[in-house]
């Protein structure tokens, strides 16, 4: 799979920000990550674009695939399959990129039982209250899914807490002080010369390394 650094998986329930800051990171060092793209049965959301945001599947076209053994890790999430193929991986991996997996804890724990020897790194919301703020301003669910992700979210934060799978826990409070700190995480599994610069008492990463 190419001479990649390792992969980076990256969980926490749904409307912390993992999205964002994947898309900061992204916006940041494109020649540097790319972006595994997952697989979902559920239907496409607002703009979401199929093969950009999720490659949107038939159930049964999926569950064959997984049968053949075609992915990494899959899952039933809010009643929809999500899961990750072995070939979205190797397509990030081959063309010299870390592949960054946005997957919940469950596909995380699988991928922490497979082969692949990746970072993983689970994001937290400041509060239940702030995170139903989040889901409820985003305006893409009825009032009986944003309960169900609610729910979901109290046990994906206390598993994500409490389990040997994550290497590393950030609470995303202040988004930049969060990216910044997913960035000084990041250099600690990278083969990078990096300089660090002190700023406003949060080590940060000098973008001219990275560039």
């Amino acid at each position: 799979m190419g001479t990649a650094e390792k992969p980076i998986v990256i969980s926490g329930p749904s409307g912390v920000g993992k999205g964002t800051l994947i898309s900061m990171l992204m916006e940041e060092f494109p020649s540097m990550f790319g972006f595994s793209v997952s697989h979902t049965t559920r239907a496409p959301r607002g703009m979401e674009k199929d093969t950009i945001h999720y490659h949107f599947t038939e159930r049964s076209v999926m569950e064959k695939e997984i049968k053949d053994g075609k992915f990494l890790e899959f899952a039933p999430v809010h009643g929809n399959l999500y899961g990750t193929s072995i070939e979205a991986v190797e397509v990030v991996a081959d063309a010299g990129k870390r592949c960054i997996l946005d997957i919940d804890v469950q596909g995380a724990r699988s991928v922490r039982d497979s082969s692949l020897d990746a970072i993983f790194i689970f994001i937290c919301p400041p509060s239940m209250e702030e995170l139903e703020k989040r889901l409820r301003a985003r305006g893409t669910e009825a009032e009986g899914q944003i309960l169900k992700r609610l729910r979901n979210a109290e046990a994906e934060i206390e598993e994500g807490k409490s389990s040997n799978i994550f290497d590393h826990i950030s609470h995303n409070d202040k988004l930049e002080e969060c990216y910044n700190n997913l960035k000084v995480v990041l250099y600690q599994g990278c083969f990078h010369a990096i300089e660090f610069c002190k700023c406003d008492e949060i080590l940060i990463l000098c973008r001219k390394s990275w560039d």
